[in-house]
């Protein structure tokens, strides 16, 4: 009868510091990429979040539609919108920046209409009092009481993008979702994979803490 063939298998550990040496430079550039697609994308969200919440907030009928609209862009599956954007923008950056924007939207415009509609009624009426105008009262009074409720917001849209942004590696920009999609490619290489998703989390930790951080520093009236 005969014997069963040995088989060697090839170490591989989930955990490998080897693997993070020889390839810093390559993980390196996947997560200044991811850090640069999250940022670009919810600086926009937040550019187009103000103005949209400002218009919503001075005519109230738009309101819902609005909310309604930034809803439903949250509801499109990632992966079917990159696929609409990829004709038009191609496989690069900006198609993933596009919808990565879009997602914010829903999170970013309702924080900013709820912290405008928080601003207490007779601070706004003491202003006026004074002879503020309506552009200084809102860049003087009313957005600066609303800082809390729209950090909070950006908050959450920052932690929510850094985690779709790997789903950008459809269109070959998914910063840290390159070395995951990768390493199930290379015969699921466990250290590729897990080193990337630890540095999702460690980013998304990081990113909420220094914006906690400067929430705090903006907002000293709320540590009272």
């Amino acid at each position: 009868m005969p014997l069963p063939l040995a088989v060697d298998e090839a170490p591989n550990p989930w955990l490998s510091w080897s693997y993070v040496r020889d390839n810093s430079d390559i993980i390196l550039a996947a997560t200044k990429q991811h850090v640069t697609l999250t940022l670009i994308s919810v600086g926009l969200g937040l550019l187009l979040a103000v103005p949209l919440a400002l218009l919503a907030r001075r005519f109230r009928r738009l309101e819902t539609p609005l909310l309604g609209l930034t809803g439903l862009i949250y509801t499109i599956p990632s992966l079917a919108l990159f696929a609409v954007l990829a004709p038009i923008t191609g496989l690069t950056g900006t198609t993933v920046v596009i919808g990565l924007t879009g997602y914010t939207l829903l999170v970013l415009v309702r924080n900013v209409l709820a912290g405008l509609d928080g601003v207490p009624d007779d601070v706004v009426e003491a202003a006026r009092g004074m002879g503020i105008g309506p552009l200084r009262l809102l860049l003087r009074v009313q957005l600066p009481l609303a800082l809390p409720t729209v950090l909070a917001g950006v908050r959450v849209a920052t932690v929510s993008t850094v985690a779709l942004v790997t789903v950008g590696v459809v269109v070959s920009n998914g910063g840290l979702g390159q070395l995951i999609f990768e390493g199930f490619n290379n015969n699921l290489y466990r250290a590729e994979i897990l080193t990337a998703s630890l540095l999702c989390v460690l980013l998304a930790a990081v990113a909420d803490l220094l914006l906690l951080l400067l929430e705090k520093a903006l907002t000293p009236w709320t540590r009272r």
